[in-house]
C-alpha cells in the first residue's frame, strides 16, 4: 500500500511539473538606466489610428488595460493619473495562426489465431500480445495570442520596460481569462528579471505591496 502511494505521488508531481511548463512563454527587456523604485504613477498612451484620430477602445483592450493596471497598483504599489506621471503605458495584441504536435502511442495488433496441426489433426489458439510501437506524431491548428507592454519614461520618452508573452487562445477575441495569465506571465517574468539583475541602485527590483 505504501509503495502505492508513493508511485501515485511520484506521478501526481509528474503531471503538475508537465502542466506547469504549459504556461505562457513570457520574456522581458529593461533598460540599464531604469531605477524602477523611484516611480510612483503611471497613466494610458493614447492610440490613434493611420489617420491620426483617437478612437475608442473595445471590451478586450479594457480587459488588457485593466489587467495590467491592476498588477501595477497592488503589486508595486503605482497609482494611475490623468496628469504628470511618472511612466506611460501602452500595449499591444496580436493573435496568429500556429500549431502545437501531440502524439498518441501506436501499438501491434494484438489477439489469437488459430493454427492446425497436420500431425495431431487438430487445431490450437496462439495468443500474440499487443506491443507498445512508438508514437505517431501530428501537428494540430492553433490560435496564439501575444500582449506585449511598453513602459516609457514620462521625462525623457526612454522605454525602460517591455515584456510580452504568448499563450493558445480560442479565439481572435482573446477571452479575460486569457488575458489575466498572459499578463500575470509578463509581470512574473519581470519580478523574475529584475531580481536576478542584482540590486544595484539602478536596475532594483520592482516594489510589491505598498508605496
Amino acid at each position: 500500500m505504501k509503495n502505492r502511494v508513493i508511485k501515485f505521488l511520484g506521478v501526481a508531481a509528474v503531471i503538475v511539473f508537465v502542466l506547469a511548463g504549459c504556461g505562457p512563454s513570457a520574456h522581458v527587456e529593461t533598460s540599464r538606466n531604469a531605477n524602477f523604485n523611484k516611480y510612483r504613477t503611471f497613466a494610458w498612451a493614447e492610440k490613434k489610428d493611420r489617420r491620426g484620430r483617437t478612437g475608442g477602445s473595445t471590451m478586450m483592450e479594457n480587459q488588457i488595460k485593466t489587467a495590467i493596471s491592476s498588477r501595477l497598483e497592488s503589486r508595486m504599489g503605482w497609482q494611475q493619473v490623468s496628469r504628470n506621471p511618472d511612466v506611460v503605458l501602452s500595449y499591444d495584441v496580436l493573435v496568429e495562426r500556429g500549431s502545437r504536435v501531440e502524439s498518441d502511442p501506436r501499438y501491434s495488433w494484438g489477439g489469437f489465431r488459430t493454427f492446425y496441426n497436420p500431425y495431431s489433426r487438430r487445431f490450437y489458439n496462439v495468443y500474440y500480445p499487443s506491443r507498445f510501437m512508438g508514437y505517431d506524431n501530428y501537428e494540430v491548428p492553433t490560435k496564439e495570442g501575444t500582449i506585449t507592454v511598453t513602459m516609457v519614461d514620462a521625462d525623457n520618452d526612454e522605454t525602460v520596460m517591455q515584456g510580452w508573452a504568448t499563450d493558445e487562445v480560442n479565439s481572435r477575441r482573446i477571452s479575460a481569462k486569457e488575458i489575466d495569465r498572459i499578463v500575470d506571465a509578463i509581470f512574473r517574468k519581470w519580478e523574475s528579471s529584475t531580481r536576478n539583475a542584482g540590486t544595484d541602485g539602478r536596475r532594483n527590483a520592482p516594489r510589491y505591496g505598498g508605496r
